[in-house]
């Protein structure tokens, strides 16, 4: 039976969930579907990620169980992350996710056009 409820304040299943709502951490984990990548590599790939917040995302991610870290003794030292079996199942629902938001983006254009124009009377 589960016992969790994210509907009571003191669930910790809410962290999770916060987690997993960020932006980051969904395409920081849709870019690990494909293979373990490199940090600079995600850096890269992810436009307007910072160092720090990549950083940072990854640590809680791989925290959660979603991502294994690989430090790998060359000089300097190379890094590479790899999504987990949890992970991967958790990254098949965010790229649903994504595909939906881009799928969408015109209507939701619309809809926000339409919402602006009356909120300013137009």
């Amino acid at each position: 039976m589960n016992t969790w409820n994210p509907y009571v304040a003191e669930c910790p299943s809410r962290r999770v969930l916060d987690r997993i709502a960020d932006k980051w951490s969904l395409l920081i984990l849709a870019k690990l579907t494909g293979g373990p990548v490199r940090f600079n590599e995600l850096r890269r790939t992810i436009q307007g990620l910072s160092q720090k917040v990549l950083s940072q995302g990854l640590k809680n991610l791989e925290r959660d169980g979603l991502v294994t870290r690989t430090a790998i003794a060359t000089v300097p030292v190379t890094v590479e992350y790899a999504i987990t079996p949890t992970g991967m199942r958790l990254a098949e629902r965010a790229q649903d996710l994504i595909n939906w938001a881009t799928d969408n983006m015109p209507a939701i254009i619309q809809a926000q056009t339409t919402y602006d124009n009356r909120a300013l009377g137009r």
